[in-house]
């Protein structure tokens, strides 16, 4: 029995707990919360909600989350919770990375391992101050996903839970923010932060809240006209995907219409400029930053007698019109970057999440590309108003989250937003293979092999999860285990919640699952006790992306919690890592080839080394685009 208890006769004793455990490390502290769960599990939901709100009034007392004494209540509570609600008792690990996001502190947790369990148990825990708990997810389908399981267990603790869903009006987001955890996606709570400060400026231009737009945080004595209560606690799920690699592009809230775009023929005319502009000569391309550049040359020829310039349409320099068409037609690729959904150009988010419904590309480049797939050029988006991901978390008091694939980049965490990183130990030792990669001179080899192995993989009767790196590798590669009348699941992304349930199913005999960026992650493989005899799941990593971590993330569907499974990556010289990052490899690659296009030699230090000098850029690039939201917030700030 824990020598710490929630009814209010044993309270006396909590000042001498708190001094006891002062000391202690989270591990020391799992054995009372397993105690004090225990007692709690003879209790009525009655019985249990009243001890919730004694937690409640101590936390109210000491503005304190992180004392021993309420982390092992409120942790006891969330455990006692989940065996009462769906029948689940959490293993030590899983209170283990509970308790180190209770702590303001990053948790790796590898995949499998229950981390869905361990940021709910630490959620509940943080909405015992009653200042509300924002639990951030990757995308919408895998917030609707733990909103449900939540809900249920929150229950009988009489803890609110909310869903933030999209497309409703001000009252029901205002309600959804009022619970005391609320599940969303990054983009909804970033966007809604966003139109609260629309709102503040509002005010603020009215003479009524200048303090608010400040720092709404502080301002709860004032009258509430925003949707968001505060940014007090954030608890992160794929917290790299969300915190670093999606850093990358900003939150960005606009306005817009579907009409034809008033300049809709200045982007037909730099069209068709392409068909003609030579590349090195007139224009100069910059894959690895996304850039194109018009030499002297090319800024005649765009000038030229024979080009009618719509000059009365022009919203911006003309060269634009033409830089933007020429990335349009070299740079972007649909489905890599974009697809294309009832005629209408969709943006795919590079880390694997969902295509963006309600974003577009700024400067023309959208309308480049519609114009470039022959769509209707509609109107461009209005930005007015956007913040970068790194300010938007660090304005949270409290940010925490838990990842499969944290190590690697603990400076970035650190120097960003303040955070340490925490290796939590697997339950179970590791039975994963990870097969040496292999490499090609080009895709055609590289595909070919790949199905030559499935082939193996299923006469042995295992199953297969392929990852691609866009949807038009998943159709390609489809395209060839179809000729080889292999039938496959091809998840893509773009139906997350169908997708869900396709690739919970990819671990049955001698099946074979595409996933394009990740498609259906954050959902368990249950594998089928045929393929867990036989070896487990085999993952194939088709392409290797610039961040290392993502190979990881892939890698770690196979093989969780003691169950047997093995991983292999395939790489060949059209891989956009290296064509980008590394085309001294390829020179290499086409070298070392044998007749049947595949590289006896190992290069997978070269490749490492390719990834690490892609993730410095990537890093700089972000950091960079810090520097330039943090100076132009400091001006607006200096202009009040």
């Amino acid at each position: 029995m824990s020598e710490y208890t929630l009814t209010p006769d044993r309270h006396q004793g909590q000042s001498a707990a708190s001094r006891k455990f002062a000391r202690a490390t989270s591990a020391q502290l799992i054995s009372h919360v397993r105690a004090l769960a225990e007692s709690l599990h003879s209790q009525s939901d009655a019985q249990l909600r009243h001890e919730a709100r004694l937690v409640r009034r101590e936390m109210a007392r000491t503005q304190s989350t992180t004392e021993p004494h309420l982390l092992i209540a409120g942790l006891a509570l969330a455990t006692a919770a989940l065996r009462r609600t769906v029948n689940v008792a959490l293993y030590d690990v899983q209170l283990l990375a509970a308790m180190t996001m209770s702590r303001r502190w990053i948790a790796q947790m590898q995949t499998g391992e229950g981390k869905t369990f361990a940021a709910l148990a630490a959620a509940l825990h943080l909405s015992l101050t009653g200042r509300g708990v924002h639990v951030i997810a990757p995308n919408t389908c895998l917030a609707e996903r733990d909103y449900q399981l939540a809900a249920k267990v929150a229950a009988p603790l009489g803890i609110s839970v909310a869903l933030l869903t999209e497309r409703v009006d001000a009252a029901e987001k205002t309600s959804a923010y009022d619970a005391d955890v609320t599940y969303g996606s990054v983009q909804e709570f970033g966007l809604d932060y966003l139109r609260d400060q629309l709102t503040l400026r509002e005010k603020l231009r009215q003479g009524s809240a200048a303090r608010l737009l400040s720092n709404p945080r502080q301002d709860a004595t004032l009258r509430r006209t925003t949707l968001q209560r505060g940014l007090a606690y954030a608890v992160v799920d794929e917290a790299d995907s969300v915190l670093i690699d999606g850093a990358g592009s900003p939150l960005v809230l606009s306005f817009g219409s579907h009409d034809r775009a008033p300049d809709a023929d200045a982007h037909l005319t730099a069209k068709s400029l392409t068909e003609v502009l030579r590349p090195d000569v007139e224009f100069v391309l910059e894959p690895s930053g996304g850039r194109v550049a018009l030499t002297e040359a090319g800024v005649q020829r765009c000038h030229a007698d024979d080009v009618a310039i719509p000059t009365l349409q022009l919203a911006r320099p003309w060269s634009v019109y033409v830089q933007q068409a020429l990335r349009a037609r070299y740079l972007f690729r649909r489905g890599v970057h974009y697809v294309i959904q009832n005629d209408e150009v969709r943006i795919v988010d590079e880390i694997g999440d969902p295509v963006f419904e309600d974003c577009a590309w700024q400067d023309g480049l959208t309308q480049a590309i519609e114009a470039s797939q022959d769509l209707p050029i509609t109107a461009g988006k209005h930005a007015v108003a956007q913040v970068t991901r790194q300010r938007f978390f660090r304005l949270y008091e409290h940010l925490s989250g838990i990842t499969a694939t944290a190590i690697g980049c603990e400076s970035e965490f650190n120097d960003v937003y303040d955070l340490t990183v925490a290796d939590i130990p697997l339950r179970m030792p590791s039975q994963r293979v990870v097969l040496p990669t292999r490499f090609f001179v080009n895709n055609t080899a590289k595909y070919h092999a790949i199905t030559s192995d499935i082939v193996l993989v299923q006469q042995l009767g295992r199953a297969a999860l392929i990852g691609t790196r866009s949807i038009s590798d998943s159709d390609a590669l489809a395209a060839k285990l179809a000729s080889h009348n292999i039938e496959c699941q091809l998840l893509s992304g773009l139906h997350d919640a169908a997708e869900a349930d396709l690739i919970s199913r990819a671990g049955h005999p001698r099946s074979v699952t595409i996933a394009t960026n990740l498609a259906g992650r954050g959902t368990d493989i249950h594998l089928h006790p045929e393929v867990r005899a036989n070896g487990g799941l085999h993952v194939i990593v088709a392409e290797c992306r610039t961040s290392s971590r993502m190979d990881r993330q892939l890698i770690g569907r196979c093989a969780r919690q003691g169950d047997p499974g093995s991983a292999q990556a395939y790489t060949s010289a059209d891989d956009s890592l290296i064509a980008l990052h590394g085309p001294w490899l390829m020179e290499e690659l086409h070298r070392e080839a044998d007749a049947n296009g595949e590289v006896d030699a190992d290069f997978s230090s070269q490749l490492k080394r390719i990834q690490a000098a892609a993730e410095r850029q990537q890093s700089a690039s972000r950091c960079n685009m810090l520097r330039h939201d943090n100076a132009f917030n400091s001006l607006l700030k200096s202009a009040k």
